[in-house]
């Protein structure tokens, strides 16, 4: 199948129109699903593996119909080891980290809701209004850890995984060495568990989290307009993924971009037409491509830096 005469020109009315609301719709319609289905006793686990599901082949399509850059549409050598990392870290971390501060917190978290007299996490609220909570709440953590990342040399060894690849599309949102997944996770996780959160807002903030980091990462044109003061969408996390560390610096936020805001790291020129075609980790050129080699990076981190020396010299002379 020629998948080139599929292609969207960027000028078309459905181009434009795909590239402003495909997010939204997709966000809104799916999250509104999940909200319907979880209130009429669907399993909560099946609701979010179903509608996790939907998003992948939404995202898909879109970077087959309107891709961002025709150059990230053709493989690396990278699909394999995305694939382990999305299935490791991108599916089985997660749960499992979920798990462990349930059983280490939940108690500890029953018991302060209990000296306090009351209960910690609003659960009359709307549906609507607990995962708005949820997602600000679990973002200000992951934002320093993520922060920290880039700014320490020590914690950059495990995060600069997620930036080694050279293009975007929607399979490298779980690439994460596991130790940095499970530390951001659990940043986002503890203050839900400890203010306890109900499983269906986890699940449903779960949810939003899979939509939000596809579309990020997504090979599909975006031009989301003035929803780039609430999500840390494309065309800020772009930015994020620039081989210029100055500019990667920067939109640290996974789903929201509110603490960017507040802290000051929010970055987007005012020509939005213009983004990084060029992303990856400029002075490492020859970061291991394989999943065992990445895994390795943390603990030879000299050594990889090393192997990246001559061909970084050859490139600056």
């Amino acid at each position: 199948m020629n998948t080139e005469a599929q292609i969207l020109p960027s000028d078309t009315f459905m181009s434009r129109f795909l590239a402003r609301w495909s997010f939204a719709v997709t966000l809104v319609v799916l999250t509104g699903i999940g909200i319907v289905a979880m209130q009429r006793g669907y399993p909560v686990l099946m609701v979010l593996t179903l509608l996790s599901l939907a998003s992948f082949l939404i995202v898909i399509l879109l970077e087959q119909i309107n891709p961002h850059s025709m150059y990230w549409k053709k493989p690396q050598g990278d699909v394999i080891t995305d694939v382990l990392h999305i299935v490791i870290s991108g599916t089985l971390i997660p749960p499992a980290t979920g798990v462990v501060w349930r059983v280490v917190m939940a108690g500890w978290a029953a018991s302060l809701s209990a000296s306090l007299g009351m209960n910690l996490w609003p659960h009359q609220w709307p549906m609507v209004a607990q995962l708005t909570l949820a997602l600000v709440i679990a973002e200000l953590g992951q934002y320093w850890w993520h922060r920290l990342a880039h700014e320490t040399d020590f914690l950059w060894r495990f995060h600069s995984t997620h930036h080694s690849p050279g293009r975007l599309y929607f399979l490298n949102t779980g690439r994460f060495h596991p130790i940095d997944m499970f530390v951001a996770y659990s940043t986002e996780i503890v203050p839900l568990v400890v203010l306890g959160a109900g499983a269906d807002v986890i699940a449903l903030w779960t949810l939003v989290t899979t939509i939000h980091g596809l579309f990020q990462h997504a090979n599909t044109k975006t031009n989301i307009g003035w929803l780039n003061w609430v999500f840390s969408m494309a065309e800020l996390h772009r930015w994020h993924h620039s081989l210029d560390m100055d500019k990667a610096n920067t939109n640290y936020g996974a789903n929201l971009i509110c603490w960017d805001i507040v802290f000051g790291s929010r970055y987007l020129p005012k020509d939005r037409t213009h983004q990084p075609d060029d992303v990856g980790i400029g002075d490492l050129p020859d970061f291991p491509k394989g999943y065992l080699g990445q895994l390795a990076v943390p603990f030879r981190w000299r050594k990889t830096k090393e192997e990246s020396a001559p061909k970084l010299q050859h490139t600056t002379s």
